[in-house]
Order: C-alpha cells, then sequence, then structure tokens
C-alpha cells in the first residue's frame, strides 16, 4: 500500500530526550542513579504526557521528597536542557517532505506545558499540518486509542499511514493496527526508508 501520510514522534526522531545526560551533568552519574531509584521521574512525567499541569505536577512530587526537591523541580525549570538538540537532518527531512506538499502529521508523548516550552524553542514543532498531542487526547503511546483518536481526525486510512518512532512498543501497536511503520535508530536510516517509498529523492533526502 502506498504511503499518503507521515506521522512522526518528536522525542528522539526530531529533538533528543534524555533526562538521565542531563542529570549526569548537573548532579553527577552518582546521585542521579540515586535519585532515578528512589523517584519514579518517568511515571511523574507519564502524568504530564496525560494532560496533567507541567509545574504543579513536577513541584508536587520534589515535595514529597523533600531531599531531591531542587533536583526534581530541575525537571520543569530546566526543561529544555532535558529536551535538546534538535535531530537537524530528521528536521531536514519533515520540512523535505512539507516543501513537497506532502502530508506530514505529528503523534507525540508530551505535556501540554512542556509542549509550549518546546515549540517556543523549535520553531519546527510548529510546521506540521496536524498534531497529536498527548496532553490533550490524555492517553499516551502505546495505548491503542490513541491511535484509534488518531485514526478519527487524521483523515487518512490506517494502511496509507508511514509513521516513525524510536520505541518498539510504539511501533508495534501502530502496526497492529494496518500501520506502516518504522523504527527510529538514526536519520539516516529515516532517510532511506523515506527515499525506498518514494516519498523523495536520494538529494532532497540529505
Amino acid at each position: 500500500m502506498s504511503v499518503e501520510l507521515v506521522i512522526f514522534d518528536i522525542g528522539n526522531v526530531l529533538i533528543e530526550w534524555n533526562p538521565e545526560r542531563y542529570y549526569d551533568a548537573a548532579i553527577g552519574r552518582d546521585r542521579r542513579e540515586a535519585m532515578f531509584a528512589e523517584v519514579d521521574l518517568h511515571g511523574m512525567n507519564d502524568q504530564v504526557d496525560r494532560g496533567a499541569d507541567f509545574r504543579a505536577t513536577i513541584y508536587e512530587t520534589a515535595e514529597r521528597y523533600p531531599e531531591w526537591r531542587n533536583e526534581i523541580r530541575m525537571w520543569h525549570d530546566n526543561w529544555i536542557e532535558l529536551a535538546q538538540p534538535a535531530i537537524d537532518h530528521s528536521v531536514r527531512l519533515l520540512r523535505a517532505l512539507r516543501a513537497k506538499g506532502f502530508p506530514v502529521q505529528a503523534l507525540t508523548n508530551f505535556g501540554i506545558g512542556s509542549f509550549e516550552v518546546g515549540e517556543a524553542h523549535y520553531p519546527f514543532l510548529k510546521e506540521f499540518d496536524k498534531r497529536h498531542i498527548s496532553g490533550h487526547m490524555q492517553v499516551i503511546k502505546p495505548e491503542p486509542r490513541i491511535y484509534e483518536m488518531v485514526e478519527e481526525s487524521c483523515g487518512f486510512a490506517p494502511e496509507t499511514i508511514l509513521f516513525v518512532d524510536d520505541r518498539v512498543d510504539n511501533i508495534a501497536v501502530a502496526e497492529a493496527r494496518g500501520w506502516q511503520g518504522h523504527l527510529f535508530e538514526h536519520p539516516r536510516g529515516w532517510a532511506d526508508r523515506l527515499v525506498a517509498e518514494g516519498l523523495l529523492s536520494v538529494e532532497e533526502a540529505e
């Protein structure tokens, strides 16, 4: 089935997302490992991605762990430093598709408030035809409902969608619904896939 719509994940596809790397630099690896072992920071972030208030969720978590209060608050206060840099080749691929008039949408686990911060820092996040943001949808990948909601609103049949994501579980659920999937490991591989699908020329995919 030919591809009629490309859907991008954002974290680790268009923007690097590596909180551990940030904290290793900020507080040292040993303290970071101790904090992450004690505090479910990724679970906290999942709450934000489901639509919970960005600042309140993180600050409330910080108050439950006073010994880590300042460090946990960094997740909010220094958030853009956890989500950087942009993956430039992927951004070029997004823009190359758009330049050809090809439909491009986003499906991402992202909080309402954190996406506002990201969008202000990375203008290319405004360049999609449509954005499916988990915080607004109040459901996250890889739960099947989020893919169903995209199908209901995107205007394309599942089998015509090519979805790129960096997580195997997210791709697996999409493919189980009939979507075409690409597991993102590096932008070169994603570029090659777009060329193989006939969506971009070799030159356009550079």
